[in-house]
């Protein structure tokens, strides 16, 4: 069951990009370089990007709970607690979309804020902030296992996250905000993912471990 639910850590960027990429080439008005992902939810057929949102935070809590099931000592704990408040704010941010902008949806002209655009930059800080704190506790426990490398790129890519999300929401209403955004979406399931590859093979293999068992 554990090395099933790290699976899910590999699955879940990948299924999020490609499906949120359809909706984007698909949606009318939407442009991949003046608008943020998440603006798909709002309109006639954003419950399908919020769908998107909700399906994909499944996937990243069950891949939580295999890094819970992992690794078991504190800098498990804080790496399973952290990739589940990163899946908790996803279902939230699904809950509470963003305020439109000027062209998205169409006819929109943007500038208002409401409770529900500002909670959902809350959670999306949140998350992302959570996200980063993940692959920062990964790295430490890289480094007491010896896999140093790894703890680099792990490093990397949560400032990457950080770094991204922040500038992002700082420019965001210029086409480097949006590119901002995409390098901390894909900087944080690319480390997801390679964090889920990495203890899935650390992870005993059930069948293994019987047969050494029963040889031993």
């Amino acid at each position: 069951m554990t090395r099933s639910l790290l699976g899910w850590g590999v699955v879940a960027g990948p299924f999020y990009v490609v499906v949120a990429l359809v909706l984007a080439l698909t949606r009318p008005g939407f442009q991949l370089s003046e608008h943020a992902l998440s603006l798909l939810m709002l309109g006639e057929w954003g419950w399908m990007q919020r769908l998107n949102l909700i399906l994909t935070a499944f996937m990243v809590l069950a891949a939580a709970w295999g890094f819970f099931r992992a690794i078991r000592n504190g800098r498990g704990l804080a790496i399973a607690v952290l990739v589940g408040v990163y899946g908790i704010c996803l279902i939230l941010s699904a809950i509470f979309p963003p305020d439109p902008v000027a062209g998205f949806p169409p006819g929109s002209g943007g500038g208002t804020a409401s409770l529900s655009g500002i909670l959902h930059l809350v959670f999306g800080a949140l998350g992302f902030a959570a996200l980063a704190a993940a692959a920062f506790a990964y790295a430490g426990w890289c480094r007491s296992i010896g896999a140093r490398p790894r703890a680099g790129w792990a490093i990397t890519l949560g400032v990457l996250v950080l770094l991204g999300f922040f500038g992002g929401a700082a420019f965001a209403t210029i086409p480097l905000g949006v590119l901002l955004l995409w390098i901390a979406v894909l900087a944080g399931w690319l480390w997801l993912a390679l964090a889920s590859i990495h203890v899935y093979a650390w992870s005993p293999h059930p069948v293994r471990v019987q047969q050494a068992a029963a040889t031993g």
